[in-house]
């Protein structure tokens, strides 16, 4: 598994609906704010994200509904996967544990399933679904190239 096989995977998911677009948009600042009340409330927060960065994983949370929403307004599956990359490198080099994508993830889809319509979510559902079984081509990737000589990252 590779970057071309997550450029090609996320070349299937479905642009979602303008409708859609529109209640996660108006929604996205209220699912940010459960998202991180969620987050913070978590007993392992700490192990996942590393001292003294529980500000950047709200600011994460911010940025990652814009993002998000820019997807689903305009799918385009290489802007996605380079960015999801970036992010796991980013991340990875702050101390995040991997274990913190898919506790976001799964996070992030329990409140869509409460806070937005089941239309919406089943518009949205498939992005998340497919970042979530792509975290170890995600973490491979960015390790690759964290551990690369000479890297910048």
């Amino acid at each position: 598994m590779n970057k071309e096989h997550l450029l090609k995977t996320a070349g299937q998911l479905q642009q979602v609906s303008l409708k859609s677009v529109e209640e996660f948009s108006s929604k996205r600042d209220h699912l940010v704010s459960v998202m991180n009340q969620t987050m913070l409330a978590r007993p392992d927060l700490l192990a996942m994200v590393g001292e003294g960065n529980v500000e950047m994983m709200n600011d994460n949370h911010a940025n990652h509904a814009r993002f998000l929403e820019s997807i689903f307004k305009q799918h385009q599956p290489e802007v996605l996967v380079d960015t999801v990359l970036w992010v796991f490198r980013a991340y990875r080099s702050r101390n995040f544990a991997s274990t913190y994508w898919a506790a976001q993830l799964n996070t992030w889809i329990e409140i869509y399933r409460k806070e937005l319509s089941p239309e919406c979510f089943s518009e949205v559902y498939p992005y998340y679904n497919w970042m979530q079984i792509n975290i170890p081509i995600f973490n491979k990737l960015a390790e690759d190239v964290l551990d690369a000589p000479l890297s910048a990252h």
